[in-house]
């Protein structure tokens, strides 16, 4: 199936986290929002701190909405729960929807830190890295800098949709919405 960007009735699955450093999970909060910016739908899951679950969680959440509507999914970044990383490859393979991973700082990399983190378990955690590839730097029409990986569409069309849902500031409103929910949620807990 072909993605176009520009498609007015576009709905993105926007994921975000929220935890703390002190509990074995995290919570993820998932809106979905069409691109007028009306919230279409939710959906909650958790994964483990420092785990390897967050691609089969995402993937869980995702099948739990039952919708062939989603467009693409959003995600606040692929390193997550302090180093539960997502594979945001195996994410489209298994959606067969585009998916977009945001970051906000331009950074030298994670390795250090990951092998120090995880001394037992840094050659898996450093595969998981690795895979990510690269980042891409996109400018926002806020004038903001965001930088992007993406899995079956193109950065072009990436920074496009990413625009499309970007009222003000670096913060894509499904990513925005998605964090206030996981905070929300974890705060009940």
């Amino acid at each position: 199936m072909r993605f176009h960007a520009e498609k007015r009735g576009i709905r993105v699955l926007g994921i975000a986290e929220s935890f703390r450093k002190t509990s074995a999970g995290s919570t993820l909060a998932g809106i979905v929002m069409r691109r007028d910016l009306i919230i279409d739908g939710m959906v909650f899951g958790n994964v483990t701190i420092e785990g390897n679950d967050s691609t089969q969680n995402i993937l869980s959440m995702y099948r739990s909405l039952k919708r062939n509507d989603i467009n693409c999914i959003m995600l606040d970044g692929l390193i997550i729960s302090m180093y539960n990383i997502i594979d945001g490859k195996e994410l489209r393979e298994n959606t067969n929807v585009p998916v977009i991973a945001i970051t906000f700082k331009d950074s030298e990399g994670l390795e250090g830190t990951i092998q120090h983190h995880f001394s037992n378990d840094s050659k898996l955690k450093l595969e998981q890295y690795r895979k990510l590839g690269q980042r891409d730097k996109i400018l926002l029409k806020t004038g903001k800098v965001l930088f992007i990986r993406s899995w079956g569409i193109s950065s072009k069309e990436a920074s496009t949709i990413v625009n499309c849902f970007t009222l003000q500031g670096s913060i894509p409103e499904p990513i925005r919405i998605a964090k206030l929910a996981a905070r929300a949620s974890m705060r009940s807990k």
